[in-house]
């Protein structure tokens, strides 16, 4: 490395946060770079480890010390070229990505990881203001026409990874905007839309071809885009949320949403977006917000409801607290189970631990009270533990169960099929291709489960060297 003894010298140290109290005013993102001298001495903490367990903790692969060297030197046109051989979309996954490889870092054994996330994400920021980012257009084409249904991050790799090997890549999207929920999901505060603009453009000159506000299976049928094609990627996501409270008291009353639905039709507003026929409008503001769910979701409709202006916001979640600190004999290198705070949480919400919702009351046709139980270790009821919440806006972010259909998977005539709680495509991480189909493909959270937008990279960029091998017998896309 380029300073073995970096660790030793150096302190972790990251990226700081604009304050909550002014952070919530407005929908930018709020993470304050570290300045390059900064970011070199954070890359000169990577150790000359004799296992990189980092490499096990990164879906797509990245060579985290070899890139962390490149910085240290000041080579940072070079860590860009290697980051990007691994990751498309390296600016995206140093944003959001929760970063699994820093859970594996050798110095998390001290709790004092590399700050590889921040790392990955000055570099791609470095790149795309240095001008290195161009477009890398094929220099012969296969003759080769590729369709590929859905762009969120699994599609969106998947078809540059094809472009660039000299296929006719054309994209459909059912929405205005590429990006899946990278562009319509995930809030502005964390990544702003033109991060996934920019990249749209660069795909463009690359020669993909984007079909939007497309739907397959309704504006076009889906037997008529497969004969079209040589080949077809299905990568719709994992759109159908859980309801478990389906049966539950009160559960009709207005007032009672899903996450996605409130936090893509304020994606919307925030891009001056028609908001979807039929929608009716959800507003936190002025209101005492309930979230029922404890990941990543029910953190963004937590910094939403505040950015919309709510009077309270409580997040409930029915597995008890976990411990501050984990084992780490028992957990590194793996993902460990431990509390943590997000940017959302820690902007004022209160959180409630070992709770399940059992029912909804209220006047006048809309919620006012949310009724629920405290739990044991088992998540079954405490006798006597009954409460209720103050609840203007409830907000489900329990999770996915499957695609949602919209003519796709019927068009196609495919099925569905367990994956533990999780229904979806049958196609195997060897060659993604769907049993019994001759050119249909599927790859991200419609074939695996609802999962990290990291993972969804990978499987696009897995999937696209398998569509390239079935189509010219070989490929030299990288895995």
């Amino acid at each position: 490395m380029g300073k073995p003894t970096g660790f030793l010298e150096f302190d972790r140290a990251d990226r700081m946060y604009e304050p909550a109290e002014s952070r919530i005013k407005h929908w930018h993102e709020f993470v304050r770079p570290l300045p390059d001298p900064a970011v070199k001495v954070q890359a000169a903490r990577c150790m000359d480890c004799g296992i990189p367990y980092c490499h096990s903790g990164c879906p797509v692969n990245n060579q985290i010390p070899d890139w962390n060297d490149l910085v240290f030197r000041g080579d940072w046109k070079r860590a860009s070229q290697n980051l990007h051989s691994t990751n498309n979309f390296p600016e995206v996954t140093g944003r959001i990505c929760p970063a699994p490889c820093e859970a594996a870092c050798t110095l998390n054994i001290d709790d004092a990881p590399v700050t590889i996330k921040t790392i990955e994400c000055t570099i791609a920021d470095h790149a795309f203001e240095a001008g290195w980012i161009t477009p890398q257009p094929a220099e012969t084409k296969t003759g080769k026409r590729i369709a590929i249904v859905g762009s969120g991050p699994a599609g969106l790799a998947a078809a540059q990874q094809l472009a660039r090997a000299g296929h006719e890549v054309h994209v459909y999207e059912k929405n205005a905007r590429p990006g899946g929920l990278l562009t319509y999901g995930i809030p502005d505060f964390k990544m702003e839309k033109h991060i996934v603009a920019r990249r749209q453009k660069q795909m463009e000159a690359e020669g993909v071809v984007f079909h939007l506000g497309v739907n397959v299976g309704a504006d076009i049928p889906a037997r008529e885009l497969e004969a079209q094609h040589d080949a077809v990627l299905l990568a719709i996501g994992s759109e159908t949320p859980f309801d478990f409270f389906a049966a539950s008291p009160g559960r009709d009353l207005d007032g009672i949403h899903f996450a996605m639905d409130f936090l893509t039709q304020q994606n919307r507003r925030i891009a001056r977006e028609p908001q979807l026929r039929g929608t009716r409008e959800i507003s936190a503001k002025g209101k005492h917000v309930i979230v029922i769910g404890g990941g990543d979701t029910g953190s963004d409709c937590i910094g939403t409801s505040f950015r919309q202006g709510a009077k309270s916001v409580t997040q409930l979640e029915i597995m008890p607290k976990p411990p501050l600190k984990e084992n780490k004999a028992l957990t590194w290198p793996g993902w460990p189970l431990k509390l943590r705070i997000s940017t959302s949480q820690a902007e004022g919400a209160v959180t409630e631990y070992a709770v399940s919702t059992t029912g909804f009351s209220g006047e006048g046709g809309r919620v006012s009270k949310l009724h629920y139980v405290h739990v044991d270790g088992k998540l079954q009821p405490v006798p006597g533990s009954d409460a209720e919440l103050d609840a203007e806006l409830v907000l489900f972010a329990m999770g996915f169960s499957g695609p949602s259909d919209g003519g796709v998977l019927s068009g196609f005539g495919l099925e569905t099929v367990p994956r533990g709680r999780f229904k979806g495509l049958n196609a195997n991480d060897r060659d993604y291709r769907l049993p019994g189909s001759c050119k249909l493909f599927a790859a991200g959270d419609v074939r695996r489960g609802q999962s990290l937008v990291v993972w969804a990279i990978r499987e696009g960029r897995q999937a696209a060297a398998a569509i390239d091998a079935f189509l010219m017998g070989r490929t030299v896309l990288p895995r």
